[in-house]
């Protein structure tokens, strides 16, 4: 998992400024889904979304939560079935290195036997000293975390139980800001680079006031940031490469499905926005922050060398993941998503399959359709309309059009009926409240 990483900072997306050639190699002998998205435009709740195959308005976390007595005495998914937990019952050895970001980083997770965790400390920098939980104990380890966490990863592949499967899960946090302090020799190669000159930096959207990442000492060289956010996807790129290398040295690239994904998407530029879902006052879900890169691979099993158009997102990598292991959710509860084992192995359609996507992120909700995308802040607004075949861009807001009106009310009546067949009352995105900071995060919870 990247984070950070939006769909567009891949080669495979078409973006031929970014150098990500084992993605690339992935995407193209693997499958490439070309609408994959984020349930929540932001860390923890996409996070959720994927571990446990429930919207955040069933889990309950709604924003990133960062570090804090308060969070860390939370344990926020504790009602949840993970996926680790459902594969480590079906004798799977499984393993977490890197990034957690659901609070209690310090100590291992429920379904995870092996952790080694980034624990969530300020600041967040990409070099230098920094704090790791080692399977509880913690060390402070200096150096690239790129390197160093892929190092890790590595020592889990070579130290595994080779009686027993595997499920290793490694969380990246190298897209992610302050866009400064990745290896000079990735980050030079962009400067010099020509195409990088034509990226687009787009006027802020009417009415939204700049949050969170813009903040950052980077944004104000926006070209220097962008060679930085680059020089983090490159670093990312490399620290997969080195994994599939060691797997195909162990013998286990044909038995070993290699999904790379995004937590959710990343603004660099694009609408005036540098950052995610919370890189604007009021919250947005513009593509760049909802679309996500998502490759499966594996010779021999996944039928490669497919680019899919079928609306997806991590509620739906949950379920797939489980069909592939053959490991089953509990019954009693409410799942969004479903699986598409059937697009690895080569079918040609799914019956039945959706062609909208919703979203939400506390009480702003979202539903995308082939040609249009409503997003309704709850209940007051201000609420946006988008064609996206004449308006990809999503510059003109036609909410107000009065030839708009009945397509605004079929729409809202998808979204309510979506989420009053799955959302928790206690749990709902609806009844969020902000919590104090702490060390310069803030997070939302509900009740």
């Amino acid at each position: 998992m990247g984070e950070d990483h939006g769909q567009w900072a891949v080669g495979a997306a078409g973006n031929r400024a970014v150098h990500t050639p084992t993605l690339d190699h992935l995407a193209e002998t693997g499958v490439w889904m070309e609408n994959a998205f984020t349930p929540t435009p932001v860390c923890s709740p996409s996070r959720a979304c994927l571990l446990t195959g429930r919207l955040a308005s069933q889990h309950g976390v709604h924003d990133y939560l960062g570090s804090g007595p308060d969070i860390d005495a939370t344990e926020w998914l504790k009602d949840e079935a993970l996926l680790p937990q459902l594969l480590h019952d079906h004798g799977y050895q499984t393993g977490l290195v890197g990034k957690w970001h659901l609070g209690q980083d310090a100590q291992p997770q429920a379904g995870f036997e092996h952790w080694v965790c980034h624990t969530f400390d300020y600041p967040i920098e990409h070099g230098g000293p920094h704090r790791y939980s080692l399977q509880g104990e913690i060390r402070e380890i200096t150096g690239y975390k790129t390197q160093i966490l892929t190092d890790f990863a590595v020592d889990f592949l070579r130290g595994r139980d080779t009686a027993r499967p595997f499920f290793l899960f490694v969380s990246y946090t190298a897209a992610h800001s302050p866009w400064s302090g990745h290896p000079e020799r990735l980050a030079a190669r962009y400067r010099a680079d020509s195409a990088f000159e034509a990226f687009p930096q787009e006027p802020s959207p009417p009415g939204a006031i700049q949050n969170l990442e813009s903040t950052n000492a980077t944004r104000a060289d926006p070209r220097e940031a962008l060679a930085q956010y680059y020089a983090g996807v490159s670093g990312m790129d490399e620290g997969v490469g080195r994994l599939v290398d060691e797997l195909e040295a162990l013998g286990l690239r044909e038995s070993t499905l290699v999904v790379y994904l995004s937590d959710h998407g990343l603004n660099c530029g694009q609408h005036g926005i540098w950052g995610k879902g919370n890189g604007t006052l009021p919250l947005n879900m513009v593509e760049e922050s909802i679309r996500i890169p998502l490759i499966f691979n594996q010779p021999g099993r996944v039928f490669g060398r497919q680019r899919r158009g079928e609306v997806v997102d991590l509620l739906d990598v949950f379920q797939t993941l489980a069909d592939y292991a053959e490991v089953r959710p509990p019954d009693t509860a409410a799942y969004p998503g479903q699986s598409f084992l059937g697009v690895l192995e080569n079918a040609r359609v799914l019956p039945g399959w959706r062609d909208v996507q919703f979203g939400e992120y506390g009480d702003v909700r979202m539903i995308r359709t082939a040609q249009h995308k409503l997003v309704l802040r709850l209940p007051d607004g201000p609420h946006e309309l988008y064609d996206l075949r004449r308006d990809a861009r999503e510059s003109t807001n036609v909410i107000a059009d009065p030839g708009q009106s009945d397509l605004v009310a079929q729409l809202t009546a998808q979204v309510e009926a979506y989420f009053s067949r799955y959302e928790d009352p206690v749990k709902t995105g609806r009844r969020v409240k902000e919590l104090p900071r702490h060390n310069g995060t803030e997070a939302w919870r509900t009740g």
